[in-house]
């Protein structure tokens, strides 16, 4: 079972560049090409802004599932390693908004936030 578990984790990771590298090539590349996107807050930065961010954030959760199947692996998988991971998996979410939007989508404070109370909690268990 364990290395079924490693191997789901390789997985995880493989799936999420795949999709992060691939949709950014063949399909959000594309998308933006087209002139009828949503004009949102005065222009169309916003709207791929948020598209881009939205489609990575795929990624970001395939890697904290990543991380906490190699922890379940390793037997190390633990409410505080739980809490870790998700802290970091959110942190890293919150982080694309701010770059993709430059902070104009609101979503960051709050993945941010929840991210920070994860891992304060994972220093706590």
């Amino acid at each position: 079972m364990t290395t079924l578990l490693y191997f789901s984790a390789l997985l995880a990771v493989v799936v999420g560049l795949a999709h992060s590298i691939l949709g950014e090539r063949y399909i959000l590349i594309r998308l933006f090409r087209r002139d009828n996107l949503p004009r949102l807050l005065g222009g169309t930065a916003f709207t791929t802004g948020t598209l881009r961010f939205v489609w990575h954030e795929v990624t970001v959760a395939l890697f904290g599932f990543a991380a906490l199947l190699l922890q379940l692996a390793e037997g190390r998988l633990s409410a505080a390693s739980t809490a870790q991971a998700m802290g970091l998996t959110l942190i890293a979410a919150g982080v694309l908004p701010l770059v993709f939007t430059r902070g104009r989508h609101p979503s960051w404070i709050v993945l941010l936030t929840i991210g920070v109370i994860a891992l304060a909690r994972s220093t706590q268990v």
